[in-house]
């Protein structure tokens, strides 16, 4: 992909009107994860060093183009100004004549973040002259586009493809390293390459795993999905997460990967309990036989530790998805083990944003112990699954 570098373009006094991906977790007003947050600090503090005025538009949450005050980006733009160690501006309106008077009275290195894009239902609309009547608004008063939020780049969303149409564009360095990495799973990887997959749904994973079955050495299944797995296969499941209708076409991937050669692995233990619950009690079963009562949470110990030797022995791993139910301590160490057997990868490890990048946070590891971590989950598997990514798609056009 080809897309104009950032560092090309001259901004200094330039009016960059900046998308960022500052989705953090937040509850009752404290952000749990600034891992997002950190991962925009480069290409802002580049625009800032070059004199840059610079207007942040980002999104929080889904609130379908409502006001909603658990959504709001006024943590955020504390806790930036926090990492920036400068006053960041925010303002809650995110177009209008009052957000025009702020965007002209920027000084060169001054940041200022707009409230929730998605409060604005233009924002997300699927008709394309709503977007563009709502992007022309944003595009006041600026004079580059610089889309550096990787987590929204599979969206046709005014903020993120409709501006870029409107401006002269650039890709900031977060962008430039996400598609860079993805590049390096896709382009002749170097081998073995390992995927690791879990998460809930194999309908959320089924069109990466058709797109990568014949470029793997090396597919290892965790988390609620794992389940439609072995029901294909005749196991006893109990009161686990199936998808029923995807059974037969699991059962083709299921083939497929054994005529292709590759290493698909399945969990033969699974820790299990009555009910989805933080204090419920586990026990430990066979993955070919959950009983009728109970509900598969996490893989088991016997295959956490045999995913984590096939990990470890490959060059190239992607992981996306936990293997179970990391938030509760019961379950959590089928994650904590995959997540243990990537930084031992001689090669690169990617963690593929989401949950993933939250529950290695979550269970204690630090960033730079792994290869990279994506900020954008659902982004990277539509790219891993082949699909085009209108944000970049855009800048490669404007």
């Amino acid at each position: 992909m080809s897309f104009t570098a950032l560092q090309s373009v001259d901004v200094a006094g330039k009016r960059v009107l900046l998308r960022c991906d500052l989705n953090v977790p937040i509850k009752e007003g404290v952000i749990r994860d600034d891992g997002r947050i950190r991962a925009s600090l480069p290409t802002i503090k580049y625009l800032i060093e070059n004199g840059a005025r610079i207007v942040i538009t980002a999104h929080l949450g889904r609130p379908k183009g409502e006001r909603n005050p658990d959504m709001t980006l006024a943590p955020v733009a504390e806790r930036l100004g926090e990492l920036l160690g400068l006053p960041v501006l925010f303002s809650p309106e995110i177009v209008g004549s009052g957000v025009d008077a702020l965007k002209t009275a920027l000084m060169p290195g001054q940041v200022l973040l707009l409230e929730n894009i998605r409060y604005e239902a233009a924002e997300t609309s699927k008709d394309e002259s709503e977007r563009a009547a709502f992007a022309a608004q944003l595009a006041t008063g600026m004079d580059l586009f610089v889309s550096d939020g990787f987590g929204a780049v599979h969206r046709k969303h005014a903020s993120v493809y409709d501006v870029a149409k409107l401006l002269p564009n650039a890709a900031g360095f977060l962008v430039a390293a996400e598609i860079e990495v993805l590049q390096k799973l896709t382009e002749n990887p170097d081998r073995p390459y390992g995927v690791v997959l879990g998460g809930a749904k194999v309908s959320d994973k089924i069109g990466v795993i058709k797109n990568l079955l014949n470029k793997v050495d090396l597919l290892a299944i965790g988390g609620g999905m794992l389940f439609t797995f072995l029901a294909a296969q005749g196991d006893e499941i109990g009161k686990s997460l199936v998808e029923v209708d995807l059974i037969p076409e699991v059962k083709k991937l299921l083939q497929e990967a054994k005529d292709l050669g590759v290493e698909l692995l399945l969990p033969t233990d699974i820790v299990v309990a009555p009910t989805f619950a933080e204090d419920a009690t586990p026990t430990l079963v066979s993955a070919a036989q959950i009983p009728a009562d109970q509900i598969g949470l996490d893989i088991g110990p016997v295959s956490a530790a045999a995913f984590g030797q096939a990990i470890e022995k490959c060059h190239t791993v992607f992981w996306n998805g936990p293997m179970g139910v990391f938030e509760f301590p019961n379950f959590a160490n089928g994650t904590k083990v995959i997540a243990e057997s990537l930084t031992k990868v001689s090669g690169i490890s990617v963690v593929g944003g989401g949950d993933s990048a939250a529950a290695v946070r979550a269970l204690g590891f630090k960033d730079d112990q792994f290869g990279y971590i994506s900020t954008g989950g659902g982004a990277s598997l539509e790219y891993l699954e082949g699909k085009s990514l209108p944000g970049i798609e855009v800048l490669n056009n404007a």
